[in-house]
């Protein structure tokens, strides 16, 4: 009898055992049905992003010899006593080419820098890193991120730096804030 009672209380605690493991598979299924949400979610929003960086001007040349086109800037520069601002970044950055299309469609910010600058787009990709040009600024890149904006005056001195994210606002920028930046660093008459 004891025999009989220990076979059957080992079967139904197999049966139990047995029973529990296959409710947990489905658990995981649950979980793993609220992971490709999520993963729905940020594709959507990649997709749209793609979408968004396909339809931009793209101002950033990989091939341009930048040290001879920021010479020639200067030289510019001096005879129309304008300052000059380098838009460090590339045509992979979705908010270099955000600030471009911003002033480039923007009136009055236009007209500020077509006023005060010769507006340079320094390019910096896997193709072409511009690495001497960016060690003689200070790599800002590597501090700030991209976009960065490295002003220098009429003669070629680099007289500001300035971190892109102050001027953001939502998934652009601020009209208040780029108006300021770009008449604080404007040539003084």
């Amino acid at each position: 009898m004891k025999k009989l009672m220990l076979t059957a209380f080992l079967g139904l605690s197999i049966c139990a055992f047995s029973q529990e493991l296959k409710d947990k598979p489905a658990s995981r299924e649950t979980d793993k049905a609220l992971l490709v949400k999520t993963d729905h979610a940020e594709l959507d929003a990649k997709k749209k992003a793609a979408e968004e960086k396909a339809k931009l001007p793209k101002p950033y040349n990989p091939k341009a010899d930048a040290e001879k086109d920021i010479q020639n800037l200067i030289a510019k520069a001096k005879k129309e006593k304008k300052n000059i601002m380098i838009q460090a970044g590339g045509n992979w950055c979705i908010w270099c080419l955000r600030f471009n299309q911003f002033v480039q469609t923007t009136p009055e910010l236009k007209g500020m820098v077509d006023k005060n600058y010769e507006y340079y787009h320094l390019n910096f990709s896997p193709d072409n890193k511009n690495e001497k040009i960016f060690a003689k600024y200070g790599n800002p890149g590597d501090k700030f991120g991209y976009p960065v904006f490295i002003i220098l005056d009429s003669n070629g001195k680099m007289i500001h730096v300035q971190n892109s994210e102050v001027l953001e606002e939502g998934k652009g920028y601020s009209l208040e804030k780029t108006k300021e930046f770009f008449k604080q660093w404007a040539p003084k008459s």
